[in-house]
């Protein structure tokens, strides 16, 4: 179990620097001569059509609604093994990460409806700093290397996990409308024949797969986010095989999927949504209460929400402070999940999409994230060697 875990780490730290690169190197695009080709790249229509059946599109959304849906169905995978199998299918490692999570979420959104409250524009993104990005944070702690206890990692992934447990509720019950009866119909048919795969032991990874992107299909014509199809997907994957006990769809399936998605997914997506033109920016677009609301929630919502909540949690005797660490190490670690930087970007575009204005909000938006989890990496960063012991 150890060894598998410290594999996922190594990934996923790597992954965390190829997003920095991806992220900066949508700046400079966007800020360089080629800004002109860089637009032109993401306003590029592509269009698919089968028949009747049209799905068109510019290439920004077909990153966001489908690239996108792939990143969903290994977090729906990565959710569904660590429940059965994981970290957390063991009720004491539950309830710390599950606690810091729910005050992750809940404080980030105070304090940016404190900062928006009273603009409507601007209150469709209250869910956006109340999400981490696990690749940024754990790359930013395996910077520390075998000064972190393992304890403290895994803690960082369990809390991440319930994050984005939160962000997938989130974005179901806030982020639809327009909802199409006929698909809807549709797409619940596709679930029922998941069930019965599942239900006969179907152990063939393509079937499902299949009815997936149907799914998919239908999910995006419904009016309900298209990236839902990959979390409701992957809960059908069998995590065992019934004509092979010793093999496992669900983990292999995670296995090939993480690379694709931690080192073309991700990057892609942090490129075509990070480019942010700098031109005539001032301190007043900073201060305006959509950038600063997202930006404190972020840096102080996040830390606070979790560390308070572990904090009281452990006093109670409910939980116990992850083996190896102290008091100090558990804030940095709080510190570190206000990186939000890819799911914020994510729930960004889905809360200013259909704006009028999003041009100019969905600049906000993204300022804000931006500022917020370098504030937060760094800062994190720094009290975690401070905190941590030294290195012999």
């Amino acid at each position: 179990m150890k060894a598998t875990i410290r594999n996922f780490l190594k990934m996923e730290a790597s992954a965390g620097i190829v997003l920095m690169a991806a992220a900066a190197l949508a700046m400079f695009a966007a800020n360089s001569p080629v800004a002109g080709l860089y637009t032109f790249f993401l306003d590029t229509p592509v269009a698919v059509r089968v028949g009747a059946l049209e799905i068109a599109k510019p290439l920004l959304l077909w990153v966001n609604d489908g690239l996108m849906a792939i990143f969903f169905f290994l977090v729906g995978l990565e959710l569904k093994r660590e429940f059965l199998e994981g970290e957390l299918s063991r009720p004491a490692n539950v309830l710390l990460p599950a606690l810091g999570a729910v005050g992750g979420m809940a404080v980030p959104v105070a304090v940016f409806v404190w900062f928006n409250n009273g603009d409507p524009v601007a209150m469709q993104g209250w869910a956006i700093p109340a999400a981490t990005d696990i690749a940024f944070a754990l790359g930013i702690l395996m910077l520390l290397g075998s000064r972190v206890p393992i304890s403290l990692k895994v803690f960082l992934v369990s809390l991440a996990i319930f994050d984005d447990l939160g962000a997938v509720l989130i974005i179901a019950i806030f982020y639809s409308s327009d909802l199409s009866t006929t698909a809807l119909i549709a797409s619940a048919t596709c679930l029922v024949i998941l069930a019965l795969l599942n239900f006969r032991g179907v152990g063939s990874v393509s079937t499902y797969v299949l009815v997936g992107v149907v799914m998919w299909i239908a999910v995006l014509k419904s009016g309900v986010h298209a990236t839902l199809a990959g979390v409701a997907l992957a809960a059908f994957i069998p995590m065992r095989d019934s004509n092979d006990a010793q093999r496992s769809p669900l983990r292999e399936l995670e296995h090939d999927l993480h690379s694709v998605v931690a080192f073309g997914v991700l990057p892609l997506f942090a490129f075509v949504n990070a480019g942010i033109s700098l031109d005539g920016v001032s301190l007043a677009d900073l201060l305006h209460n959509v950038p600063l609301g997202i930006a404190a929630g972020l840096f102080i919502g996040k830390q606070v929400g979790i560390f308070l909540l572990c904090f009281f949690a452990i006093k109670l005797g409910l939980a116990r402070l992850p083996e190896g660490a102290n008091w100090g190490s558990l804030y940095g670690v709080s510190i570190l999940c206000g990186v939000g930087f890819t799911m914020s970007l994510f729930v960004g575009s889905l809360a200013f999409e259909n704006n009028a204005l999003d041009r100019e909000v969905l600049f906000d938006e993204r300022l804000g994230i931006i500022v917020g989890s370098l504030l937060s990496g760094i800062v994190g960063y720094v009290v975690l060697h401070l905190s941590l012991p030294r290195s012999e």
